[in-house]
């Protein structure tokens, strides 16, 4: 049979008679344009996986948004491919309506995630006024099959607790005799093209690789376990070299990133959900496609949220995924010293994406400042500075909490400066890393830590039992 790879407004079906109908008269057969809407991440992967060698499209430009500071660039030709010698550039998303009218785009392709169905609809309205098409690729468009056995975690929302998770899933297999790898969703903030393969086998590898605040509190935990674990940016090179780690590598372990669903095929795929956002499992893209496509269903910090909360999220669940195992989890807390924190008035810092795009009420810092009796919790906006000015006044409903925005050396300069400027007793970490690593904190302050606790039965040692009799690994 012969398959024919045109663009899709040159082909039509008779209605008649149910044949395809070439509409070509000249004969030439010209490429679709296509702008890739992104925030340097799932774009790069979506067009390293349909688009790169598709020669029927042109990709003429991507987008970015949520990430500071990654427009402006290119991406690189020696990611792009031989169909793009001068690389492929990336523009402010504000210019979308622009760019599909000055490149005659046919496609715009929507490619990040954690986002309202809302805000999905509204750039679809954009773009569709703009006179292109708006496209959302799903999985099997997208997915890498990988030669191991591979577990995906993911979830419904950023910050609901899927790297915790991912800790527990790999301690389990490692506790199986298992050598596991890690690959964690894409964070290439920096030099794409020296970025294409990244491996973090030891705390000097986050040096080397010039990892932001953000990169780090992702890959240190892993790291400080004894496992190794990728990223970068293109993710079929990364998994080719994952699967033959020096280390060894019997089991590969997605970490996710934001609410994103795979970028490889899954044997098995664990989602996470947070009751303290409840109902947001099914008003967040993709974050209802990694719950619908979830063989186990995490709820999370059930220590710690409402009952009826809890309950919104298990009919949620049932709603949509039946047939999905359900494992009650917490994420009990524990601090350094809980001095620090009694009857003081407290500066909490938080994870930062989980407080802008993750919009995050109720994080670990909150939690021990009630847990350990914080007198206050002090409002950090009237001490901010420079670019955590700028990230309030776009993320203005963040509250009294403080986000650990580090994606570049001034931003770092700007966050040592607002916990120093902030005027209150003591500083509470509540971030997956200790910043004392890499700013100076001129108060006390004291670290909380936090990692994933199954209630009950079923749990994910059973369900990691049953993974490995299945797979045959023991």
């Amino acid at each position: 049979m012969q398959i024919i790879n045109l663009p899709y407004h040159l082909l039509k079906i008779n209605d008649l008679y149910g044949e395809l109908i070439i509409n070509n008269p000249g004969g030439i057969m010209p490429k679709k344009n296509i702008i890739i809407i992104g925030a340097a991440g799932r774009d790069f992967h979506n067009f390293n996986t349909f688009y790169r060698e598709n020669e029927s499209c042109n990709v003429v430009a991507f987008t970015a948004a949520q990430i500071p500071d990654i427009d402006g660039r290119k991406y690189p030709s020696e990611l792009a491919g031989r169909l793009y010698p001068d690389g492929i550039p990336i523009f402010p998303e504000d210019d979308l309506p622009q760019l599909i009218k000055k490149y005659k785009v046919d496609d715009c392709v929507f490619s990040y995630s954690d986002v309202t169905y809302q805000k999905v609809m509204s750039v679809s309205a954009l773009v569709n006024a703009a006179g292109a098409n708006f496209v959302l690729l799903g999985p099997a468009a997208t997915m890498v099959k990988s030669t191991k056995p591979l577990i995906a975690v993911g979830a419904v929302r950023t910050g609901c607790g899927k790297s915790q998770t991912s800790r527990r899933v790999i301690e389990l297999l490692m506790e199986r005799g298992l050598k596991v790898v890690a690959v964690r969703h894409p964070m290439p903030y920096g030099d794409l093209a020296k970025q294409k393969v990244q491996r973090f086998a030891a705390i000097a590898d986050l040096a080397k690789h010039k990892c932001t605040v953000e990169e780090m509190e992702e890959y240190e935990p892993h790291v400080v376990r004894g496992n190794v674990i990728y990223a970068g940016v293109d993710y079929e090179a990364i998994l080719r070299e994952a699967e033959k780690d020096p280390k060894g590598c019997d089991v590969v372990v997605w970490d996710g990133g934001n609410n994103d669903f795979p970028f490889y095929t899954p044997d098995l795929m664990i989602t996470v959900t947070d009751p303290h956002r409840a109902g947001h499992e099914l008003r967040y893209y993709p974050g209802e496609v990694t719950l619908r496509i979830a063989d186990v269903v995490v709820i999370n910090k059930i220590d710690s949220a409402a009952p009826e909360a809890i309950q919104t999220v298990r009919e949620s669940i049932e709603k949509v995924n039946p047939k999905a195992i359900v494992v009650d989890g917490a994420s009990p807390i524990k601090v350094d010293d809980s001095s620090v924190i009694r009857g003081k008035r407290v500066l909490v810092v938080e994870d930062g994406p989980t407080l802008t795009h993750g919009e995050m009420k109720i994080g670990a810092g909150v939690v021990a400042a009630r847990k350990f009796g914080a007198a206050a919790m002090v409002d950090p906006r009237p001490f901010t500075v420079g670019r955590l000015s700028e990230t309030f006044r776009l993320y203005p409903n963040i509250g009294t909490l403080l986000p650990a925005m580090g994606y570049g050396d001034q931003q770092l300069k700007d966050l040592e400066e607002t916990i120093n400027n902030t005027d209150c007793d003591s500083v509470i970490i509540a971030t997956p890393i200790d910043l004392n690593r890499i700013i100076k904190i001129k108060k006390p302050n004291t670290r909380v830590y936090y990692d994933l606790q199954e209630i009950g039965d079923p749990n994910l040692s059973q369900v990691i039992d049953e993974f490995v009799k299945k797979h045959k690994l023991s």
